[in-house]
């Protein structure tokens, strides 16, 4: 049987034959739903032969039968009802299985399920629902009309990227039709939280009002995006409205997936257990850091890529760096779970790192993805590959644990024709434009470009966007621009001092000063400074605002040069 699974409770497929009633009891379906009306095709049973074929086999069998392409309001709402009152699981079927799919997501639509699930859920089973998504956003009622906003070049994110490409576009053509499109309503900059971790940076200085920032003149709509349809030019957003476009910039972040972790949403925040991914939580990283005296502390690190792959160790080498000159090192067993098989991606920066592991007595151990916590109990469980390429569980305890999740592209990204296989929003590497839809362009942490997802990298990207868009639309007649990849990892190594590790694609050394100020393969008291003073300057009064210092991008051919 090729049963495709929507949920728990519901599986859909194809034509079925009374044959195939035996096969769905054994699979534990208790109940079966036909969508396909009687006579539709030559190659059909009847419904009255599914029916008895069910009885016989402990199955209940129910009869919704629809036209193929005119799913009704009313029959959405029947289907519904009927999974509702049905033993569950449920088997639904018609001639593909498409109706079947379209009728669940109508109703679970209706019933206020978000709709990046309901598409991702109909996509991971083969049935693509992109072209209903107005209706399901609109809970399963057909729109005969719609009111629609228009913008020439519209924005998705109001993060780093988001905000930094609308500053650089407004700077190159003032009097541009903007609009930016995102629900919070404060913005954060996020490089700041291991220092907060630290005890050095207060938590509100990195937070500052959306409204301050979003630059004069663009438009800001506060809601959230629901979904995309770049064939009509138009993004959805949640409660069916809609904006359309001549232009479009996705820059949504990354979504942080904490739930896949078990046990590590009930414990965060409380039980020794901590994450500088979150502002509210880096608070607490520092009160652990402080109070711990004795005892094992880990940090854990997920599957690439994540956003800042350093921070995991930035947090452990600074919480390190304390309790050593606390002297109370010698009873702390540092730990890094690391599920990757090095250090740190770009050689050249390793053997400084690993005289701070020694400095430290820190314990390395590469492999080890993170699957399970229980934070009253303070144990964590970890998956860890052998060379034998299997792989075994191992547990362990803990008086304290900084914990990284693991982390994918936003579920209305994932679920839409933007992403690639991987998730991530589709993008040629140098121009930052989406290669099926060359309207679109994206930036930032959700993008396919193999870089480094840091702030430093939507620092250089927003410019080559901004420029390779204005050429695009004719406003610029200039040649395009190359995004070489850039991306800038500040390893807090100790209180005072960083390795300034700047690199690009296929980790080439891409340094921004001269090796007599700063020699990014050591570390410095210079980049620290850099790091404490000027880097939150740069942040707020020069990257969001479309000032350009040692950003601006360089012509294609001399890039590839």
């Amino acid at each position: 049987m090729d049963a495709r699974r929507l949920t728990p409770n519901l599986s859909v497929m194809g034509q079925i034959v009374p044959a195939d009633l035996s096969d769905a009891a054994r699979a534990g379906f208790r109940a079966v739903i036909c969508n396909r009306p009687d006579g539709e095709g030559a190659d059909q049973p009847n419904f009255q032969e599914i029916e008895a074929a069910a009885r016989v086999v402990g199955l209940e069998a129910r009869y919704l039968p629809v036209v193929s392409g005119k799913v009704s309001d009313e029959e959405a709402v029947a289907f519904g009802a009927a999974l509702a009152a049905l033993p569950k699981p449920v088997l639904a079927y018609c001639r593909t299985g498409t109706r079947s799919t379209t009728l669940w997501s109508l109703s679970e639509g209706g019933r206020g399920r978000p709709l990046p699930e309901i598409i991702a859920a109909a996509k991971a089973a083969g049935y693509d629902m992109s072209g209903a998504v107005r209706r399901i956003a609109s809970g399963g009622r057909i729109q005969r009309k719609s009111a629609e906003l228009f913008h020439s070049v519209v924005i998705v994110g109001g993060g780093a990227g988001g905000i930094a490409v609308a500053a650089s576009l407004k700077a190159r053509k003032p009097d541009l039709d903007i609009a930016l499109i995102d629900p919070a309503d404060v913005h954060y900059y996020q490089p700041g939280w291991t220092m907060v971790g630290r005890g050095i940076f207060a938590p509100a200085d990195t937070a500052r009002t959306m409204a301050s920032l979003i630059p004069d003149g663009v438009r800001w709509i506060k809601a959230a995006v629901a979904a995309f349809e770049p064939e009509r030019k138009a993004v959805i957003l949640e409660g069916c409205r809609v904006v359309r476009y001549d232009r479009l910039v996705v820059a949504p972040g990354l979504k942080l997936n904490w739930a896949a972790i078990a046990g590590l949403a009930e414990t965060l925040g409380q039980n020794g257990v901590t994450s500088n991914y979150r502002y509210d939580l880096a608070p607490y990283t520092w009160d652990l850091v402080q109070n711990l005296r004795a005892g094992q502390a880990l940090f854990t690190q997920p599957p690439m890529p994540i956003k800042c792959a350093g921070a995991p160790q930035k947090a452990m080498y600074l919480s390190a760096d304390h309790w050593l000159r606390q002297g109370r090192l010698k009873d702390i067993m540092v730990e890094l779970y690391n599920a990757g098989p090095v250090l740190f991606g770009v050689k050249e920066y390793v053997p400084a790192l690993m005289e701070y592991v020694k400095r430290y007595d820190a314990h390395l151990n590469f492999h080890h993805t993170l699957t399970r916590i229980d934070g009253p109990a303070k144990r964590a469980w970890f998956s860890r590959r052998t060379e034998d390429g299997c792989s075994e569980t191992v547990e362990t305890g803990f008086d304290m644990i900084h914990v990284v999740p693991p982390q994918q592209a936003p579920d209305f990204v994932r679920a839409s024709p933007l992403a690639d296989a991987g998730g991530w929003i589709e993008v040629d590497p140098a121009s930052l434009r989406h290669p099926r839809f060359p309207e679109i362009y994206a930036l930032g942490d959700a993008c396919s470009a193999p870089n480094a997802k840091t702030a430093a990298a939507a620092r250089k990207q927003a410019p080559v966007v901004a420029h390779n868009l204005l050429v695009d639309m004719g406003y610029l007649h200039e040649a395009e621009v190359a995004y070489d990849g850039y991306g800038s990892c500040p390893l807090t190594v100790e209180r005072g001092k960083i390795l300034l590790a700047e690199f690009g694609y296929g980790g080439k050394l891409l340094p921004s000063f001269p090796s007599w100020l700063i020699d990014g393969t050591k570390p410095s008291r210079a980049a620290w400074l850099l790091k404490e003073r000027m880097l939150p300057p740069i942040y707020w009064k020069a990257m969001l605002k479309g000032r350009e210092w040692m950003a601006k991008p360089h012509e294609a051919e001399k890039a590839a040069a």
